[in-house]
């Protein structure tokens, strides 16, 4: 899989945000798919608060609902969260309509107009209908923190030869990705700290 995705891509599907500028052009956004997990997502806090980073969690309802608390520390860390469907469905495989209502289901206990869906695999027909109440939020980086053929220095790699201003970057919150993502992170984090970049959350 691709780090960053072919621009053919992007421009079929411009109704999908894959880059934020902001006004300065030096916000960095870190996002974190599938949580939230009391085993990996305390860490992950504890190591953005440590360089006074914000990040967007795209959180799977079905964690929301399983771990209340661990998505409270999300919020009251100052973090944005967004819906990754409630049992990360592909949506190249549900009908529209069933796809939508685990979407939906998810925003009982996500309550977000953010949402990223799972994979980046989604019908054309599901982002009109999906459009209509959410932003659908892409990426531009993925650090491929979830494979295990990836090592975690090719990880960090992933990030750094890549990540600019107005970069959305994907990390993972969940215990299959935690080898890579853990030495990752405080490295990509560093990294971005000397760039004279800021980590960001997504406010749209």
């Amino acid at each position: 899989m691709q780090i960053t995705p072919p621009k053919i891509i992007t421009r079929i599907f411009p109704e999908l945000i894959w880059h934020i500028d902001s006004e300065d052009g030096r916000a960095v956004y870190l996002t974190f798919d599938d949580g939230p997990n009391p085993e990996t997502t305390p860490w992950i806090l504890e190591t953005l608060s440590k360089y006074d980073a914000k990040a967007t969690f795209f959180c799977l309802g079905k964690n929301a609902e399983q771990y209340p608390d661990v998505f409270r520390m999300v919020l009251e860390g100052g973090h944005a969260v967004g819906n990754h469907t409630y049992s990360h469905q592909k949506g190249w495989e549900m009908r529209t309509g069933r796809y939508v209502e685990d979407v939906d289901l998810a925003d009982n206990f996500i309550r977000s107009n953010l949402f990223r869906p799972p994979y980046g695999r989604i019908k054309p027909r599901q982002i009109r209908r999906i459009s209509e109440r959410y932003k659908l939020i892409m990426w531009n980086v993925l650090s491929r923190d979830y494979s295990q053929f990836v090592s975690p220095r090719a990880c960090v790699r992933n990030v750094t030869n890549y990540v600019k201003g107005g970069s959305i970057v994907v990390f993972h919150d969940s215990k299959k990705a935690y080898r890579n993502m853990s030495y990752a992170l405080p490295r990509v984090l560093e990294h971005i700290r000397a760039q004279g970049l800021r980590c960001d959350k997504i406010e749209l």
